[in-house]
């Protein structure tokens, strides 16, 4: 039988998209607990350690959601940094790039700051609202640095970093983030 749309629900894609966008009508949908799912089901698919949606935020990189493997406890939610001591933050600056096999080279040469544990392959992009502003990443991250690891697993995460960007976008949260810093507020009288 010939199938209409190319539409699998068993791909991995879907179910992720399927969890997030179920999310967008509460007032910031990470607190959603299918955010935390979603996030899941990706780490455990990419065959990574930990997985996190990370918010900029006066000049802090905060830890909004975090999925890890069992026993991984040294990246939790609620946790901040300063924001130009991250990696994420490199990133989204375009100092480093999106997929990082292995880490050491760039370490050893200045180019990322040593991490505080033990990062192998790490694959990061931004969140983007609707008007471009970031809101910070999503970004996962194995241990040991792990073969194979390709554009593919980083198509897959920019894709989810934009679902996760429209559903911001769509609540009172992301329209808090999208006023321009420039506009002055508006006088009330």
């Amino acid at each position: 039988m010939s199938h209409f749309f190319d539409y699998d629900p068993d791909d991995i894609d879907v179910q992720f998209a399927e969890l997030l966008t179920a999310t967008h009508d509460s007032v910031d949908p990470l607190v959603h607990p299918k955010v935390s799912e979603a996030l899941g089901l990706m780490r455990r698919h990419l065959g990574m350690d930990v997985m996190f949606v990370s918010q900029f935020r006066d000049r802090k990189r905060t830890f909004r959601v975090v999925d890890a493997s069992p026993g991984l406890t040294k990246v939790v939610a609620g946790h901040s940094d300063p924001l130009e001591e991250s990696w994420c933050h490199f990133v989204v600056e375009g100092r480093a790039p999106q997929l990082i096999t292995d880490p050491a080279p760039l370490v050893e040469a200045g180019t990322l700051p040593e991490p505080d544990l033990p990062i192998g392959t790490h694959l990061s992009t931004p969140i983007r609202l609707k008007n471009g502003t970031v809101y910070g990443t999503l970004c996962c991250f194995s241990e040991e640095v792990k073969q194979g690891v390709s554009g593919t697993q980083l198509r897959r995460l920019q894709a989810a970093a934009k679902i996760l960007g429209e559903d911001l976008s769509r609540t009172p949260l992301g329209a808090e983030l999208e006023l321009s810093p420039l506009e002055p507020p508006a006088r009330t009288r």
